[in-house]
């Protein structure tokens, strides 16, 4: 253990280990029932795209708001293993040629070119079927109208008016950049859909009240608008080593950002703000609260 990590830093970094440990079972070369076979290669790459290391924020958030709410804490690590299984899978397109073009992913080879392009399009289609197995899998021990809420809220923040709807903007704003308005939809879209689910899960998984289902839901649309602000910020102001990806790729391509628009300044002070806001969401938690509100200041402060 790191003695300079805060105690926040290491629950972060626990939690992480048993996401890694959870998705590298979940990824094992024995099939399921009803699998045939699991091919060598398929698999590879799949592990490429999944198994290479990160801060897994959104598992966090779903173990954590889960965590608060007194939810099945097995259940929600695996709810979170399923939701990095479509963050994971929405990378690995990302990267290839015809969406972001990225070689570098977490500092090492991103799949289509550890492997080849059609790989890498296998991978993430298979990464994203999976993470709606693992949620319905009997092995995910939750009532099945918690396992269809579940399937249904990550549905439609992963999909067509979410992330995949979020990414078909992002590349449309290549050709014609989109105003004030038009960036904060795809970002809400493109990042923030995930890390609302995420944050949501936790009380589907508990089976709380609708208030507690709002509440964590407004509380992770203003982090994931957080999260997007700070990585703005970091496309700009970061360098490639400490990301472990290409920067400056949006300011490049002539893409606007809120932070290209407003500024740094205004950009620094709408973060604090959001980490208020958040802060104030969960403040009738009382000190159970306090690992989220950290990730909160941890999102919109974050180095890489």
């Amino acid at each position: 253990m790191d003695s300079t990590e805060t105690p926040f830093e290491q629950r972060l970094r626990h939690n992480a280990g048993k996401v890694e440990a959870m998705l590298n079972r979940l990824l094992g070369d024995a099939g399921l029932d009803d699998e045939i076979v699991r091919p060598a290669r398929l698999l590879n790459a799949m592990r490429h795209g999944v198994l290479n290391g990160g801060k897994r924020l959104r598992p966090f958030l779903v173990m954590e708001t889960s965590a608060l709410l007194g939810g099945n804490a097995e259940a929600a690590l695996r709810v979170g293993a399923a939701l990095e299984c479509v963050h994971c899978y929405s990378l690995v397109h990302d990267d290839l040629p015809a969406m972001d073009d990225d070689d570098l992913r977490r500092g090492q080879p991103t799949v289509h070119i550890a492997f080849d392009y059609a790989t890498a399009i296998l991978a993430g289609d298979s990464l994203l079927t999976y993470a709606f197995d693992i949620i319905a899998a009997p092995e995910t021990e939750l009532p099945a109208d918690r396992k269809m809420t579940l399937v249904l809220a990550l549905s439609r923040a992963a999909g067509i008016g979410g992330m995949a709807g979020g990414q078909a903007l992002d590349l449309a704003a290549e050709k014609e950049a989109p105003d004030e308005s038009g960036i904060t939809t795809l970002q809400a879209m493109k990042t923030g859909a995930l890390i609302r689910f995420a944050c949501e899960a936790g009380a589907i998984i508990s089976g709380a009240p609708a208030e507690d289902r709002k509440r964590l839901r407004t509380f992770g649309e203003k982090i994931g608008l957080a999260f997007q602000l700070a990585d703005d910020l970091l496309d700009l102001t970061a360098d490639a080593a400490t990301m472990g990806k290409a920067t400056g790729k949006d300011a490049a391509r002539g893409k606007g950002t809120l932070v290209g628009l407003r500024g740094q300044e205004w950009a620094e002070a709408t973060l604090a703000r959001l980490v208020m806001e958040a802060a104030e969401l969960l403040s009738g938690y009382g000190d159970n609260a306090n690992i989220l509100t950290e990730t909160a200041g941890f999102v919109a402060n974050r180095k890489s």
